[in-house]
């Protein structure tokens, strides 16, 4: 395969190559046996023994257990939908290595979703309804890893055991480990899969914990010259002490998004502020007692401020990145929908599939791409291994090669 390679593989696919790294990893503190990680194969034990002895430190090594590959049938993952029932026959679910994926995390994930829609069908089924009876649990492309893997799977197949890579993602900055239980545990509870309820009770305790502060963050402003003056360099310094910049204000949410500012330092500013504002309301209203004349009538009626606390560690990673990702957030969302949009646009047939051309697609990308050679965006979105995140790259690049070619096109008109 693709991403565990035997050493036959790496040598027949890399002819070029004089050498292949090995990584000699200890089994343990209390052994001498040690993994030559890399160096797997189908040779026979006299072989792989003469091969690792080509190593230097390794002339006298003797083999414990030899390596070996493993090979497997799998069903084409394109007869399942994506509750991972097969199409021809209703009731029957599959998960793990069968559906074409690696053995891993992979296989597990799918378990999930296969063990959830069977229990629920069989759930409607004893009802008295058919298995079509039950809500399909899916999960989205836009809620969660496992969305994509499926999506991936049984859509477009694989030729090759399937691996989840980030990068096979495109809405990866919002499928972050700290908003995993606002995705995820959320749609469990929605579907009955999730029912204990201090779970439950905690979720909803940090979604109001967040909103709330969100919310605090964003309404909270000051003029940029006192975040400046509080927050010092971080927070712009002395670059604010400008004419230019005399009268604005930004929210402690915008502030939060510059970079090298972080959640602690901006709390800590509002916390700072509303402090001596509420001692300044607590003296004038102490002033107001001791006046006869009532004349700080409007210091009396003024509401004392609550003081910000630091956000608890069960939120404070949330928000922040909550925060910090939200323009990164649009701008994904925002190439998506031209993407979506772009699926029709063709593809020139002459398009060079290299590294000097298209720098950001992995080696397996231009590689499949240039054998497959697709005439149309859409196309190209049906390959397996091609991430969303590359096929916008290669729009904008086709639409910068189209703009360059009308150009030169106009200029020879002129010319002539």
């Amino acid at each position: 395969p693709r991403y565990c390679p035997s050493i036959a593989k790496k040598v027949e696919r890399f002819p070029d190559r004089t050498g292949h790294n090995c990584f000699l990893e200890p089994e343990g503190l209390n052994t001498d046996i040690v993994y030559p990680n890399g160096m797997s194969g189908p040779f026979p034990e006299e072989i792989q023994l003469k091969i690792l002895r080509t190593m230097k430190g390794l002339e006298k090594v003797e083999i414990v257990r030899p390596g070996y590959d493993v090979e497997y049938d799998f069903v084409n993952p394109q007869c399942l939908t994506h509750t991972l029932e097969t199409k021809a026959v209703s009731g029957l679910f599959l998960a793990g290595q069968i559906c074409g994926t690696t053995g891993y995390e992979e296989a597990a994930a799918q378990g999930l979703v296969a063990g959830a829609n069977a229990g629920r069908a069989a759930a409607a089924a004893r009802e008295g309804s058919d298995g079509d009876g039950a809500t399909p649990f899916v999960v989205g492309r836009d809620e969660g890893y496992i969305g994509v893997l499926i999506d991936d799977l049984v859509t477009r197949g694989t030729l090759e055991p399937y691996r989840m890579f980030t990068s096979r993602a495109e809405y990866r900055i919002s499928l972050r480990a700290d908003n995993a239980d606002l995705r995820l545990t959320r749609k469990g509870i929605n579907y009955g899969l999730v029912q204990d309820e201090e779970r439950i009770a905690a979720l909803d305790a940090r979604e109001m914990l967040i909103e709330n502060r969100v919310s605090e963050l964003r309404t909270f402003s000051l003029p940029v010259t006192e975040w400046a003056a509080r927050g010092g360099s971080v927070m712009g310094g002395d670059k604010m002490n400008n004419k230019k910049r005399a009268g604005q204000k930004k929210t402690a949410e915008e502030v939060l998004g510059m970079p090298h500012v972080t959640l602690d330092v901006v709390e800590k500013v509002i916390a700072d502020v509303q402090t001596e504002e509420r001692e300044r309301i607590l003296a004038a209203k102490e002033e107001g007692n001791n006046a006869e004349d009532g004349s700080l009538g409007e210091a009396m009626d003024a509401e004392v401020p609550m003081i910000m606390v630091a956000s608890p560690p069960a939120i404070f990673d949330t928000v922040e990145s909550t925060i910090k990702y939200k323009s990164y957030v649009t701008r994904q969302s925002r190439d998506m929908e031209s993407w979506r949009r772009a699926q029709g646009v063709r593809i020139p047939p002459d398009l060079v599939y290299s590294r000097s051309e298209l720098p950001t697609l992995s080696n397996e990308e231009l590689q499949k791409l240039s054998l497959t050679r697709p005439a149309t965006f859409a196309e190209a979105s049906q390959i397996s291994g091609v991430t969303p995140q590359s096929l916008v790259y290669l729009y904008h690049h086709v639409m910068r090669r189209n703009k360059k070619r009308d150009s030169g096109k106009k200029q020879t008109t002129v010319t002539t």
